[in-house]
């Protein structure tokens, strides 16, 4: 009798052993991470009229980059040295045309975002470029595979001072950018509810 209790005793533990080991470590159950995917609240009200603020800055625009969030995908315009005054127009376009040739950018999407940015890519003294963007050709180093909103990025040209860029976007979606301290932050939002 006895041995049959510790023989149920062991088979108790080493069963409950494998329940516990045949859970992923860090594994959530699927109702808790379906929980905490709906209690994402993305923000609202930027819409898609254009935004635009005055400014303007000797300093250079020197890379463009992009990344991904969980509202919204991200653009980044650096102007190392421009603080916060760098000024910007980011609006919708039916087509893209480049500053100066008034030559028309194709730019892939449901949707075309101009940004331009009052800071040129260029060293205004020398004239030597200080982005290796080329016209009409896609922002170095920016790859936008699996992003939600972006599909396209296109460098226009740096003309009288502003720099010009065609944001191919899935589309018509709301936006926002912000100024911060050498930079220019566009984000676009993956949609127009509340919640992702």
């Amino acid at each position: 009798m006895v041995r049959i209790r510790t023989a149920c005793a062991t088979l108790a533990i080493v069963g409950a052993t494998v329940g516990v080991a045949s859970v992923p470590a860090g594994a959530a159950p699927a109702a808790a991470q379906r929980t905490a995917t709906q209690a994402t609240t993305c923000p609202t009200g930027w819409g898609s009229l254009p935004k635009t603020d005055a400014g303007a800055t000797l300093a250079s625009v020197t890379d463009i980059r992009t990344g991904r969030h969980t509202c919204f995908d991200r653009m980044v315009i650096d102007v190392p040295g421009g603080g916060s005054g760098v000024g910007y127009t980011v609006h919708y376009v039916d087509r893209l045309y480049q500053d100066g040739s008034g030559r028309s950018i194709p730019v892939a999407g449901g949707a075309v975002l101009e940004v331009r940015v009052t800071a040129p890519a260029y060293d205004p003294e020398t004239g030597a470029a200080t982005y290796p963007g080329r016209p009409a050709r896609p922002l170095p180093g920016v790859d936008l595979t699996g992003y939600r909103t972006f599909r396209d990025a296109r460098y226009a040209g740096s003309f009288e001072g502003e720099t010009q860029i065609g944001l191919g976007v899935r589309a018509r979606l709301p936006f926002r950018v912000q100024q911060l301290d050498g930079r220019v932050v566009v984000d676009v939002a993956h949609s127009w509810t509340a919640t992702r």
